[in-house]
């Protein structure tokens, strides 16, 4: 049947029915709320329950699992909108260097090893496996659902059909393992008295459980910038976003007619084209009317659904049938993040190790949102700083996702893969002298 408008409406109409049901049991179900499982996550497994794969009650239509790519294009421009923080690279060295640092050396380690593992060492094992297979752990462990959908497109189109549905069941595996094996985490540290703030997991709030905020508690979503009578400040920003997206797609559209061989990440380009918006509107004398607040929260709201829509959308029969190299290299993925949490972390960071070690423990198996979740439970009030530290890290953290997942699937097709991952591996160390002569001195909290 010909795709429509109302299959889209209908697609997004079930799972926003799903979200809502999940956001139900998430507040009321006492067992699921100690696991801290995003709801998105909870409404991306009725999902793929509920849907054609298993129970056929929910008639998603064929097109969801493109969804993630276009939502991750979303995400990414939205980031720069709105964003009137004047950088200097000089100035973050000095305030957050040993949070950048280390952050980037455990995302190019990640990217780097599996990158190795997949080409060289899992061959010897599963035969005829492709040689991108490891790169789509990284993908969905430090990518998410949103990264594994854009490598995993770009893999597709050179003919390797099972790369989304494999880097969306790592993407998956990742959160789970993130979320609860960082609350694990958490729990020993607080008992073996490694944390700085909190004495017990326990002690938490109310609305961390819940995922409901009390009258007392609740914050601003954001401000009026402009008068409904001429556009609504919702409307206003939403389409700004929508504006840097289309420009993306037009901008990837004129690149495939020039370099048809070559094929470009439309969520990289969207994150360029936010930084030409936000320009743009700047030079208009327009920026002073952009709620980054306002951006940000619609920017989140395309994360929850890529999350649904990335996990309903996973082929199981590709996942059966890659189970066993599937099981093999996500245990040797949580090996590493653990290992790089209890090892590195407390070596290199000058303060609050854990609550920072704990945060990129986060980011290295799900997404920004799993981290700021992790901290928030070692840091309930974010007293340390460290959200503070990694949100002005992430400006240029952000260029270095956009490089490793921009070209780390093309070194691979055009048979560089090895000493890519070499270079990357000897660029994290690099990372980790330089953090260690830099700031090497620790203070207080460690």
């Amino acid at each position: 049947m010909e795709f429509s408008s109302l299959n889209l409406l209908y697609d997004v109409a079930w799972m926003s029915v799903l979200l809502l049901i999940a956001k139900v049991i998430r507040s009321k179900v006492h067992f699921v709320q100690k696991l801290y499982i995003p709801s998105a996550l909870i409404a991306g497994f009725m999902g793929l329950f509920a849907g054609k794969q298993f129970l056929h009650i929910i008639p998603f239509s064929s097109e969801i699992s493109s969804y993630a790519g276009i939502l991750i294009a979303f995400v990414f421009g939205s980031m720069f909108i709105g964003n009137k923080t004047k950088v200097s690279f000089k100035n973050m060295f000095r305030s957050v260097g040993d949070s950048f640092l280390v952050n980037a050396a455990s995302e190019i380690t990640q990217f780097g090893l599996f990158i190795l593992l997949g080409i060289i060492v899992f061959p010897i094992f599963f035969k005829e496996i492709n040689p991108a297979f490891g790169l789509m752990l990284p993908a969905g462990f430090v990518g998410g659902h949103g990264t594994a959908a854009a490598i995993g497109s770009v893999l597709s189109d050179s003919g390797w059909k099972d790369a989304t549905s494999i880097g969306q069941t790592f993407a998956t595996i990742g959160l789970l393992g993130g979320i609860l094996g960082g609350v694990a985490m958490i729990n020993i540290g607080a008992r073996k008295g490694k944390t700085a703030i909190i004495k017990s997991v326990e002690d938490l709030q109310e609305e961390m459980l819940t995922g409901l905020i009390q009258e007392n508690d609740r914050s601003a979503f954001g401000t009026n910038t402009v008068n409904a009578m001429s556009i609504d400040t919702l409307t206003w920003h939403f389409s700004l976003i929508l504006v840097a997206v289309g420009m993306a797609y037009g901008i990837n559209t004129g690149l495939k007619a020039i370099l048809p061989a070559v094929s470009f990440p439309v969520y990289g380009l969207a994150l360029v084209c936010s930084i030409i918006l936000q320009g743009i509107l700047k030079m208009v004398k327009l920026d002073d009317y952009v709620d980054k607040k306002i951006i940000t929260h619609i920017g989140s709201s395309a994360t929850d659904y890529l999350v649904a829509f990335g996990v309903a959308s996973i082929n199981i029969s590709v996942v059966i049938e890659y189970l066993v190299p599937i099981t093999v290299i996500s245990i040797i993925g949580f090996v590493f993040v653990v290992v790089w949490f209890w090892v590195i972390s407390p070596r290199f960071f000058r303060n609050y190790w854990f609550e920072r070690g704990i945060y990129i423990f986060g980011l290295s198996t799900g997404v920004m949102a799993t981290g700021v979740i992790l901290l928030r439970v070692t840091d309930p009030e974010f007293k340390s700083g460290v959200l503070e530290d990694f949100g002005f890290a992430w400006i240029f953290l952000s260029f270095m996702d956009m490089f490793l997942v921009s070209f780390s699937p093309m070194f691979i097709l055009k048979g560089a893969g090895v000493p890519y991952g070499i270079v990357l591996l000897f660029s994290a160390i690099v990372c980790l002298v330089v953090c260690k002569l830099i700031f090497g001195r620790k203070g207080k909290n460690n």
